[in-house]
């Protein structure tokens, strides 16, 4: 038995000799802890933040903002960059009622392990570019298109002055599949919980779910006292509720 522990001692003084190191595990706990990724952010308010992916696309984003306004709902809208070049007015319509833009790479490209350092570099800056010739303000979140993330995205994201977010995993809508109003509904309203970031879509050609489910799922959540908010403000806001925390203690 002496023996057997003498060569377990021998072996693990080689490997941290060589440089050897238990490597942790890279999973969401990973991410987050180390503030990498934003899933959600767990507040005392009730404060939800409804984001909207791939767009902008003129019909559906309009009567989405239409329907924001009519519930004073903010929301943040991570845009694909070469329609933010097809569609101006709508990215200025956006930022006018208060809304926050981020980015979602200029050509809709899965970011996964294959992809080269130069290509997320690129999807990226083309956006901010377009968004900062468009509208003078740089973005500061990203969010990687079908939710891919990789070390090295997060790596560039980060050197480039991004926050990357993805969304509560409770809410993934799926409203992209075209799964019908009422899924999209119970999806929302069931789960709905303080500092939930939502997913859902304002580019789906032909799909008018997403738009009819918001006039169930604006009125419901307003009426049980939620507000709507952009990520940056739910950001801010847990900040805030940490540093009241600190001087408390």
């Amino acid at each position: 038995m002496v023996a057997v522990w003498r060569c377990t001692a021998i072996l693990l003084c080689i490997c941290l000799l060589c440089g050897f190191r238990m490597q942790p595990k890279k999973d969401r706990y990973f991410y987050e802890s180390r503030g990498d990724i934003v899933w959600e952010v767990p507040l005392h308010e009730k404060k939800i933040a409804l984001t909207f992916d791939d767009g902008p696309y003129p019909k559906t984003t309009n009567e989405i903002l239409d329907l924001l306004k009519q519930y004073n709902a903010k929301a943040t809208f991570f845009v694909v960059g070469h329609r933010v070049k097809e569609f101006p007015d709508t990215i200025k319509r956006e930022i006018a009622e208060g809304h926050e833009v981020a980015n979602h790479t200029y050509n809709h490209v899965f970011l996964t392990k294959g992809t080269t350092a130069s290509t997320i570099q690129k999807e990226i800056m083309q956006t901010e570019d377009s968004l900062v010739e468009l509208t003078g303000k740089r973005p500061h979140l990203f969010r990687p298109p079908g939710g891919f993330y990789n070390e090295r995205m997060i790596q560039i994201s980060h050197k480039l002055g991004y926050t990357t977010v993805l969304w509560s995993w409770h809410q993934d809508t799926d409203d992209w599949r075209s799964p019908g109003v009422n899924h999209i509904v119970r999806k929302v309203l069931k789960n709905a919980r303080n500092g939930d970031i939502v997913l859902l879509h304002d580019y789906i050609p032909g799909n008018g779910h997403t738009v009819q489910a918001l006039r169930v799922i604006l009125p419901e959540l307003t009426k049980r006292g939620y507000k709507l908010v952009t990520v940056t403000e739910l950001m801010e806001d847990k900040t805030n509720e940490m540093m009241r925390t600190d001087k408390a203690g």
